[in-house]
């Protein structure tokens, strides 16, 4: 449908418009389809190649916010929903081995919430479930339900579902009307919707000043770097956190790639970047590079020391937690920020398309739940 206002010609169908083609705005757009909705999403380059790029990211039950247990709980059941609906593995069968104290404190609210599979595990059961490990024998624990999400299937899977209602363009601008519609104009068109869902990463902030909202999203960057394993992929190799310190590093997540034959691994560190993207100390992306490389020498015996790939991505999250989400709305439209959200992607879609619809936000989405926060 198209009408005129001042004498351009704009576009006013369909009924809501998804910025951002990562994983939660796949993810929001399609639950808007299953709803009935029409949707528009636009994306300024090809889905999935921003901050969802990779092959691979750990689904972990793991937080210390039981809050956000209990919301990745529900969003494992709806990637097993798309699993059976697309006919392909979303989130593979082998588990998140995480190690260090802070397993525990996890394990305990994991505990807390219930209907997760996850125990501790000692030094024999971690050799075979992370057979790519050296040796340990301190406290560890496995999410036997968590795993490696297979990004590329997932973002194949969600586009080819969205089909034409994905729009590839830029958008520059929104801005809320008198009669409680929302204009876009993308640097290809113009259109006026009903409701407006920003799930942009690092542009998310940028689109909510136009309408008078400062997000607390602090901007950064990272590297993740796959390795080879040395010899034929092992059948069954888990998801690594490691947050021992016994190899080095406090702050590591590693995850197989489709075959087990490759392996990826980064730290939780990022480099600090100034609001226009540009990074406060260029170097430090090396340091974190070479960490990397020193950690897989010390731990991970099993993989080539030499990357074969790498991947940088920018990072978004909230002060209050590094898997800290939130929306906010304006009016019409809804903004949804925070870091570590591949996962949770699903059930984060169906909340944000309900909020759209009439459904209302859920409580621990607003800004002022925290949500990820530890809780006392």
């Amino acid at each position: 449908m198209t009408g005129t206002d001042d004498g351009v010609a704009t576009t006013r169908s369909p009924e809501v418009a998804v910025i951002g083609g990562g994983i939660v705005g796949l993810s929001t757009a399609y639950a808007l389809r299953e709803q009935g909705v029409p949707v528009r999403l636009y994306e300024a380059g090809v889905p999935g190649t921003g901050q969802s790029a990779g092959e691979s990211r750990i689904f972990r039950h793991a937080h210390d916010d039981p809050r956000l247990v209990a919301f990745a709980r529900e969003s494992r059941g709806v990637w097993d929903e798309w699993s059976e609906h697309f006919d392909v593995e979303l989130v593979s069968s082998d588990g998140v081995l995480a190690i260090g104290d802070s397993a525990l404190a996890r394990l305990r609210v994991l505990d807390q919430v219930g209907g997760v599979e996850a125990h501790e595990i000692d030094a024999a059961e971690v050799a075979q479930r992370m057979p790519l490990l050296a040796g340990y024998s301190g406290p560890a624990v496995l999410d036997e339900s968590g795993g490696a999400i297979r990004t590329r299937a997932a973002i194949t899977a969600l586009t080819g579902a969205l089909a034409d209602a994905v729009t590839t363009g830029e958008v520059i601008s929104i801005d809320p009307r008198a009669d409680g519609t929302v204009e876009v104009r993308s640097v290809t068109d113009r259109a006026v919707y009903s409701k407006v869902i920003v799930c942009a990463g690092r542009e998310t902030a940028r689109l909510a000043r136009s309408v008078g909202l400062s997000l607390p999203v602090r901007l950064a960057a990272h590297v993740r770097l796959t390795f080879d394993v040395k010899a034929a992929g092992p059948e069954r190799v888990a998801c690594l956190q490691d947050s021992s310190g016994v190899f080095g590093e406090v702050g590591v997540y590693a995850t197989p790639l489709p075959g087990n034959s490759n392996y990826s691994v980064g730290l939780s560190d990022t480099v600090g970047v100034r609001d226009d993207g540009t990074f406060i100390d260029p170097a430090a992306i090396r340091s974190l590079d070479k960490r990397a490389r020193e950690y897989v020498t010390r731990a991970l015996p099993g993989l080539h020391p030499e990357p074969r790939d790498f991947l940088h991505c920018w990072v978004t999250d909230l002060p209050w937690s590094e898997d800290g989400v939130a929306v906010w709305e304006a009016g019409s439209v809804l903004f949804v920020a925070g870091h570590n959200l591949f996962k949770q992607a699903p059930a984060l879609g169906r909340a944000l398309a309900r909020a759209a619809t009439g459904g209302g936000l859920r409580v621990e989405l607003t800004p002022e739940a925290r949500l990820g926060e530890a809780q006392s």
